[in-house]
């Protein structure tokens, strides 16, 4: 009768993460570029584990006869990043970009390699381009030096100095902006200060796959109505879980109490 009540502490336990990540969606509905986690429940198995391990999740040594059947339990929740585009807003600033298809900005950080959608680039001391929070965006060549804050970017993401120059005929581009693309999009991981890492590799897309558009910012993919509703329904069903767990703890209190009557 153990299984009863463990099934109904690890489903309180997967709408405690679910909440997390509600709560992260929500609080980043304006941030430029996020793009929100989506949330799917693995399925609660009960071949092979013990009370401990289903609650926990801690694989515990099978038994001689249960070896064969003897399994390791999965997390509580199967978390992907959802990477359909937001829509755009324009804001005339000359080191605003977005991406209006796939792809990711690749930027440098202390500990390697990361990938955002945040296109709200500025000019540090030094001149490079850089995040928001200092971090340096890499172009195919390295990192990416200007002299001015008003450079033009074409849709390919070529950087050059100046408006003007670039309508030249034989003006050549000082940069072109890196975007990458996962090769297992379900991999990404939020990091933090809206990047993203991943298990799997990148490849560079091709210049006629980046849609790059200079002067405007990419919304948030949450979608704040949607959040609300699962808001809901998850502390619903994380209260009908709790009403489980706790008839059926006073039940086995009964029971215990009965056993010793008749005893």
């Amino acid at each position: 009768m153990q299984e009863v009540l463990a099934l109904a502490l690890q489903s309180m336990h997967q709408d405690m993460q679910r909440l997390d990540r509600i709560g992260s969606n929500l609080a980043n509905a304006l941030t430029p570029g996020y793009q929100r986690e989506a949330m799917a429940s693995r399925p609660l198995g009960m071949v092979g584990s013990t009370f401990a391990a289903m609650v926990g999740n801690v694989p515990t040594a099978p038994s001689a006869a249960g070896m064969a059947s003897a399994t390791v339990p999965a997390p509580a929740l199967l978390i992907q990043t959802d990477t359909r585009p937001g829509s755009l807003k324009s804001t005339g600033q000359g080191l605003d970009v977005a991406l209006a298809g796939p792809g990711f900005f690749e930027v440098t950080t202390d500990v390697g390699p990361a990938y955002t959608r945040q296109g709200n680039f500025r000019l540090d001391g030094r001149g490079r381009l850089v995040t928001a929070q200092g971090f340096p965006v890499m172009g195919k060549g390295g990192e990416i030096y200007l002299n001015g804050e008003r450079p033009f970017i074409d849709g390919a993401g070529n950087v050059y100095e100046s408006e003007s120059k670039s309508a030249g005929a034989n003006a050549q581009p000082i940069a072109q902006l890196k975007v990458v693309q996962a090769e297992d999009p379900t991999r990404l991981q939020h990091k933090g200060d809206g990047l993203l890492a991943a298990d799997g590799a990148f490849s560079v897309l091709k210049d006629a796959d980046i849609q790059i558009r200079q002067g405007f910012l990419e919304n948030s993919n949450v979608n704040s109505m949607q959040e609300m509703v699962q808001l809901v329904q998850t502390m619903r069903h994380f209260e009908s879980m709790q009403k489980v767990a706790l008839g059926y703890d006073e039940m086995t209190g009964q029971a215990i109490r009965k056993l010793g009557e008749l005893s």
